[in-house]
């Protein structure tokens, strides 16, 4: 949870990319986090994908991430708006 946090500080009011364990795609400028790694993102946007279309990009504006559904975050970089892909899947923790 120290790398996590610390990492989450590093990245505030940068553009992150978030994947939710129910297989969203989600960006946005950081702009706050709590312990628990819940997210605050600005002006998220989510990407969906499908084999049919380009990525389609559906704004949603000032949005929480709650920190159980975090699979991955990381620094945004730049994104080919013409690929296409299947969607993700959920994401399952396994415990050992």
């Amino acid at each position: 949870a120290n790398a996590m946090a610390s990492a989450l500080k590093d990245w505030k009011q940068k553009l992150v990319c978030v994947v939710t364990c129910d297989g969203r795609i989600i960006e946005g400028k950081l702009v706050g986090h709590d312990q628990v790694q819940n997210l605050i993102l600005q002006d998220a946007t989510e990407r969906l994908y499908s084999m049919e279309e380009d990525v389609e990009m559906v704004p949603l504006g000032l949005y929480v991430i709650r920190g159980d559904n975090v699979a991955l975050v990381g620094e945004a970089t730049n994104w080919k708006e013409d690929l296409r892909a299947e969607p993700l899947q959920s994401i399952q923790q396994q415990v050992f």
